[in-house]
């Protein structure tokens, strides 16, 4: 058989073993059964030299033709694979739509949560602006322009968790404060909520837990502005019939300092294991913001004066809710959250 003839032959051949195949494999294997530099075509081919010059370009122009139609046969059926390899996975993954959706039961937000975004909203509605600073921070900003000497027990690695490159997990949100008092000029009226870190872990204490600090700085301000946005807040909480006290306490940052009380939630001031048999629950800790912390962030204490203040979210939460252990405000348990549908 001549070379023309083999090649011909090898066209309807082709044609043969291509047409029923639906394997990827298969197909390469076609693919280096006839192109290959093994491959039959190839084979053929080495045979050209034996030709005369018009029939070597007579027959190389067939070759080249036969080599063109199986590329093109096989890329078809490449195609065609793909093709039909598509539709079956479409078919396994159709969604019929008809078919009634999966029910879902609603959950609650976390007491948590809600309480974070009340407080929150009380302070807006009387003029605070919200602020928000780094968790990661500069041991500056957290002690030291704060009027925190380097001796003060709130410095030791016991409570405080420090990084290896000298920074820390803030153990209050008051950095907040000295930020905002770096970059605003008074009248400042902020809070801040966030999460705040320390070493300590048991029934009343977590190392993670929120806070919210409030800061209003301008000229006059005085402790009886204090008192009175302080008791606005409180009688928006736990209700207008609070029993509410100060007491005399102290802060580095603040001076003079003090500690409020309210009236025990629980036992309505009666005494219980809640409060101590005392009939009061400390609630937060505030004073008038220290001259040094003026000072140190270059506001002239002799023209304006300020308060802080700063309260546990989860305490509040606990206290409003009635949850004895802080520990299941952290155990992601769904049954403990959905107790307070409804509370948002």
């Amino acid at each position: 058989m001549d070379i023309k003839a083999q090649l011909l032959q090898l066209k309807e051949e082709i044609k043969r073993e291509v047409q029923d195949i639906f394997d990827e494999k298969v197909l390469n294997e076609i693919k280096v059964k006839y192109l290959g530099k093994k491959g039959l075509i190839t084979s053929v081919l080495k045979s050209l030299g034996s030709l005369s010059p018009e029939e070597r370009k007579e027959v190389g122009q067939l070759a080249n033709s036969i080599k063109d139609f199986l590329e093109e046969t096989l890329k078809a059926k490449q195609e065609e694979i793909e093709k039909k390899k598509l539709e079956e996975i479409l078919r396994k993954e159709r969604l019929d739509i008809s078919l009634p959706a999966e029910w879902f039961e609603p959950s609650a937000s976390h007491p948590v949560l809600t309480t974070l975004k009340e407080i929150t909203e009380i302070f807006k509605s009387m003029g605070f602006t919200v602020e928000s600073g780094p968790e990661v921070e500069y041991e500056d900003y957290n002690f030291t322009m704060l009027n925190i000497p380097e001796h003060h027990p709130a410095r030791d690695m016991q409570d405080t968790f420090y990084t290896s490159n000298g920074m820390l997990l803030r153990t209050h949100t008051s950095p907040v404060q000295i930020r905002s008092m770096l970059k605003k000029k008074p009248p400042i009226a902020i809070v801040a909520p966030g999460r705040v870190y320390r070493k300590d872990m048991d029934p009343t204490h977590s190392p993670m837990f929120h806070q919210i600090e409030g800061l209003m700085v301008d000229k006059n301000v005085s402790f009886k502005d204090l008192k009175g946005i302080l008791k606005i807040f409180l009688e928006n909480i736990f209700g207008k019939d609070i029993p509410i006290r100060f007491r005399p306490s102290y802060f580095p940052f603040t001076e003079p300092s003090a500690e409020v009380d309210v009236g025990c939630t629980v036992c309505k001031g009666k005494g219980c294991r809640v409060c101590k048999n005392t009939g009061w629950l400390e609630i937060l800790g505030c004073g008038m913001v220290d001259p040094n912390v003026f000072k140190a962030v270059g506001i002239d204490p002799e023209d304006y004066t300020g308060f802080a203040f700063g309260l546990g979210i989860e305490r509040i939460a606990m206290l409003r809710y009635q949850i004895t252990d802080i520990r299941l405000l952290f155990t992601n348990d769904l049954r403990f959250n959905l107790q307070f549908r409804g509370i948002e």
